[in-house]
């Protein structure tokens, strides 16, 4: 399969390497660096585009592929936003596009304990719920994606909730969802559920070892999307 890598960083540097582990020709490595090289590109040679890039240029890079008519699959988060307007692109063009927060099994596996969690404690009273989240220094979003879709999948299934917020010094908000985020290095990526009352804690948490569960994941959804059509998630890639 032939895969174009649209983001040359350190994720996309380690998808490279897997995709070509697994037999995989890479049909362009673009950044922000060579960005023009895109208007050259043959883009009949490609199967499959991911995309790990930076917030800003990701709908761009998005856009770009649903016109050539290529799968594309992206990880980048900090611009959902205008996920909608992809999303309508995607329908309108009959194109492919696969969106994930995080591509991680083990990541995905956590969202589904998160929300089975959730369900369990809007029925329980005395508890607060917050969410904290550690990454690298390099990561420029906070929140992560990863914490808005655990934010996301609590706020579903709690009807005491109304909106998710990031937390910054002391002023927290009634009936609205904590989101802390810390930037350490090394961390690739924690990720932490509390549920805290004055009797005791309920917490559970998913911390990543480094990128090579993410960037596999992305190799297999790109080689799993190649013929499908239509906006698509990991809940449809793993069947949840």
């Amino acid at each position: 399969m032939n895969i174009l890598l649209l983001g040359y960083g350190k994720m996309g540097q380690l998808i490279g390497e897997i995709a070509e582990s697994r037999g995989h020709n890479l049909a362009g490595k673009i950044n922000i660096d060579n960005r023009e090289d895109l208007d050259q590109l043959n883009s009949s040679n490609v199967d499959v585009a991911i995309e790990f890039s930076q917030p800003e240029a990701a709908v761009e890079n998005i856009k770009w592929c649903l016109e050539k008519g290529i799968p594309i699959v992206s990880g980048t988060t900090g611009w959902l936003s205008q996920k909608p307007d992809i999303e309508a692109m995607t329908k309108e063009k009959n194109g492919t596009f696969f969106y994930a927060s995080n591509f991680s099994i083990g990541v995905n596996v956590f969202f589904k304990v998160n929300e089975f969690l959730a369900k369990l404690m809007n029925e329980t009273s005395g508890y607060k719920a917050s969410i904290e989240e550690i990454h690298h220094t390099a990561k420029k979003d906070a929140p992560s994606g990863t914490a808005i879709t655990l934010a996301e999948g609590i706020l579903n299934n709690n009807s005491s909730l109304k909106d998710w917020y990031l937390l910054e010094g002391n002023g927290e908000k009634e009936n609205e969802l904590p989101i802390v985020s810390k930037r350490i290095d090394p961390a690739p990526g924690t990720h932490i559920i509390r549920y805290q009352s004055e009797i005791d804690d309920i917490e559970i948490s998913h911390t990543a070892h480094s990128r090579q569960g993410f960037a596999l994941g992305a190799i297999l959804v790109a080689e799993w999307i190649k013929d499908k059509k239509g906006v698509l998630s990991m809940n449809d890639f793993l069947s949840f």
